[in-house]
């Protein structure tokens, strides 16, 4: 066994929990992880010094086989059902001993450790002891790392156990299939097995969070990007993939605090990492160019593939997966905010595309309505390439993440509501879909257009104008908006079938109806009172 950068004892920590036979690599530094990873050739190096790994059969999350152990602290508490699955505790004893003699059997093990949470008043300490350094490289990238003297007497809460390399048997081990993620909040342990894919470390952690720091704190955990103005201002970009929720929190005039996952304390805006994991499908220098130039030594790219007879990565390769993926510190990106801090926003941004076309550009919403929509977590994608499809999709996630969340999306919207109440604080809808008619009809929203009113709602600009009210949703939409033109802020205006708008308003309301009958048992009549006033379809 191997002690490894200056921990005091490592194997006698771990021999605690019976890893006692393959070397222990214990927080090595990113340079080491990327060498050993070369060495076991399970990672090709790219031409920016970036490496690049493949995560095998599966190259995204698995929310079917992502697992809650069901106990005397989690049965009365978690919103039990599809999205959070129950697990025996006594199934997942015997899976974690399996998994541990699993790891017992390897030649070598990578422990890295870490942090959760920026704010130190709610900080969480994490271990992972991962198969693969590559899994090591991922933890150093996103969560917080530890300084030098904190490596001799740091202590973990939650433990984190990933060996891709395992495989459950469904039958006896009570998983659905032979890949699994469970999270045991007794014994504060997460096991996971089967899959490659290194999101799955990131959203265990960030499940764990969604219930401890409500549940036990009071504090409100967000599937969102926040960043910071010259005065101090903080914003926050909530909105599912493809909304703009990166691009957007992208401001060379505002400080970034983290892309996709933060606390809202009594004082604080705090990023729950140390790190950014962005999609780089189609990727480019002109559209995305702090993520681009990120990617360099350290950064960890995940399913990609290069030129021909190159390592020049393809960004337009699909041939693996759309879910492409690079991984790496906080730090790479410019202009951060040191601490990963901020006050409590005095603007929030919820982010649609939507693709039938009905949206406002622009709207501010009520209190009532923001916990509406929050809970909704609408968007909508375009027509695939299935035979037959021809209509927008639409998506609805609670809370902007309602994968991730172990409690019912409403104790969300509810803290969410109570911070609005009696506060100054801004919330605006976002529609950076389609205007003029639907996907295939009218046009995408230029996003000069969005980043324009979202810095005029910023700036204040918003403030004294005249609003008018959408019949159907009830927004309150702008009728002048700094370097936007006037007719498209109300999206009727921009269809030339102004029955056919209505046609399909109605029918985005009614899928927004129909949506919230999940939720109506738990929601508030304040909630419910900011519903479309259109029926819902049969």
């Amino acid at each position: 066994m191997q002690q490894q950068f200056g921990i005091k004892n490592p194997s006698t920590d771990l021999a605690s929990l019976g890893l006692t036979q393959p070397t222990i690599y214990w927080n090595l530094p990113a340079a080491e992880l990327i060498e050993r990873a070369l060495i076991l050739g399970e990672c090709k190096l790219t031409d920016t010094g970036a490496v690049t790994v493949d995560t095998g059969k599966f190259t995204g999350r698995s929310p079917e086989d992502r697992f809650i152990v069901k106990d005397h602290k989690t049965a009365d508490s978690v919103d039990w059902g599809k999205v959070n699955i129950p697990f025996d505790p006594q199934k997942f004893d015997l899976l974690y001993d399996k998994v541990l003699a699993y790891l017992n059997q390897q030649p070598e093990v990578f422990v890295q450790e870490a942090y959760a949470c920026a704010d130190p008043q709610y900080r969480l300490s994490l271990r992972l002891i991962a198969e693969k350094p590559w899994e090591a490289l991922f933890a150093n990238n996103m969560f917080i790392r530890l300084q030098q003297n904190e490596l001799h007497t740091f202590t973990a809460d939650w433990q984190i156990l990933a060996a891709p390399g395992f495989l459950a048997n469904p039958a006896e081990d009570g998983t659905r299939q032979n890949n699994f993620a469970i999270l045991n909040f007794t014994r504060q342990t997460i096991i996971i097995g089967g899959t490659g894919y290194t999101g799955e470390i990131k959203k265990g952690i960030f499940s764990v969070l969604n219930f401890l720091l409500p549940h036990e704190h009071g504090v409100l955990s967000m599937h969102c990007s926040a960043n910071v103005g010259k005065n101090g201002d903080t914003a926050l970009f909530f909105g599912l993939s493809g909304t703009g929720k990166t691009t957007l929190s992208a401001d060379p005039d505002r400080a970034l605090i983290g892309d996709d996952e933060h606390g809202w304390s009594e004082n604080t805006v705090f990023n729950f990492e140390g790190g950014c994991y962005a999609k780089t499908i189609d990727l480019s220098a002109e559209r995305e160019p702090q993520i681009y130039e990120a990617i360099k030594h350290g950064a960890l790219l995940e399913n990609v593939r290069f030129y021909p007879n190159t390592r020049t990565v393809d960004y337009t390769d699909k041939s693996v997966t759309e879910n492409t993926r690079v991984s790496y510190p906080i730090h790479f990106i410019d202009n951060i905010m040191d601490n990963s801090m901020g006050n409590v926003p005095q603007n929030i941004f919820f982010l649609t595309c939507d693709a039938f076309g009905v949206l406002p550009p622009i709207t501010r919403l009520t209190a009532e309505q923001a916990m509406y929509h929050f809970i909704s977590g609408y968007t909508a994608k375009v027509a695939g390439t299935e035979a037959g499809v021809i209509e927008p999709q639409s998506t609805f996630s609670a809370c902007f993440g309602r994968v991730f969340l172990p409690l019912h999306p409403a104790t969300y919207a509810q803290m969410l509501g109570n911070k609005l109440k009696n506060s100054n604080i801004s919330v605006w809808l976002i529609n950076t879909g389609w205007s003029g008619g639907a996907y295939g009809v009218g046009s995408r929203m230029k996003l000069r257009y969005t980043r324009a009113m979202i810095t005029a709602a910023l700036n204040n600009q918003l403030t004294h104008v005249h609003y008018e009210v959408d019949p159907i949703f009830g927004f309150n939409m702008p009728t002048s908006c700094p370097n936007v033109p006037t007719e498209i802020l109300n999206p009727r205006n921009t269809w030339a079938d102004k029955n056919a708008y209505d046609k399909q308003a109605e029918k985005l309301a009614g899928l927004f109806t129909h949506n919230f009958k999940q939720f109506a048992d738990k929601a508030s009549q304040e909630i419910l009172s900011a519903a479309p006033k259109m029926p819902a379809l049969t």
